[in-house]
Parts: C-alpha cells; sequence; structure tokens
C-alpha cells in the first residue's frame, strides 16, 4: 500500500509540476480557466486516490494509522496544488488590476496638464 501511494505521489507531482507561465496563443482569463480546471481534475484524482486507499484501510488490523498514513499522504498531494492555486489567484488578481487601470485610463481627459 505504502508503494502504491508513493507511486501515486509521484505521478501527482510530476502532474503538478507543469509551467504556469507557459501562456501560448491563449488570452490571460482562458489560460486561467484552463489551468484551474487541471488543477481541479488533479485534485479529484488525488482524493479519488485517498478514498481507495481509505477504504483499503478498513481491511487492516491498524485502521487508524493506516487512515493517518492516507491522510498524510491525501495532505501531501493536495499541497503543490493549493500553491499552483494561489498563484492563479495572483495572476488573476494582476490581470484584474491591468485591466481595471486600462479602463480607467480610457474614462480620464486627455489634457491632465490642466487643472
Amino acid at each position: 500500500m505504502k508503494h502504491f501511494a508513493l507511486a501515486t505521489l509521484t505521478f501527482l507531482y510530476s502532474l503538478t509540476s507543469m509551467p504556469l507561465g507557459a501562456q501560448s496563443l491563449v488570452g490571460e482569463p482562458e489560460f486561467i480557466r484552463v489551468q484551474r480546471e487541471a488543477i481541479e481534475q488533479d485534485r479529484q484524482v488525488v482524493m479519488s486516490t485517498y478514498e481507495q486507499a481509505a477504504k483499503g484501510c478498513w481491511q487492516k488490523f491498524a485502521v487508524n494509522n493506516c487512515l493517518s498514513d492516507a491522510r498524510k499522504a491525501r495532505r501531501a498531494a493536495l499541497e503543490p496544488l493549493r500553491q499552483k492555486d494561489l498563484v492563479l489567484n495572483t495572476q488573476e488578481r494582476l490581470w484584474r488590476t491591468e485591466q481595471r487601470d486600462l479602463r480607467l485610463e480610457g474614462k480620464q481627459p486627455e489634457n491632465r496638464s490642466q487643472p
């Protein structure tokens, strides 16, 4: 069971280590949406793996210890996803601020030097 958890964590880490800065031709909001969907899919994989591990724990003698290990593995797998979520939140906040500034620039009068 530990080998399965370790292999799963390694696989999930490789999924979550994709760079967030590669936007190619996709616009900023679309890029953020796509990344959020990918993170949510990874999160669903982690949760289903945890649920399977927790179900398997009930077949063992040391149920609580097994459940504790499963929770630790889940937390370890979810942490990189949480970090990516925070990075996306920051990117989205910066993009929204930039868009707001552009809208406000358009509303400013052309003669800024006059009082």
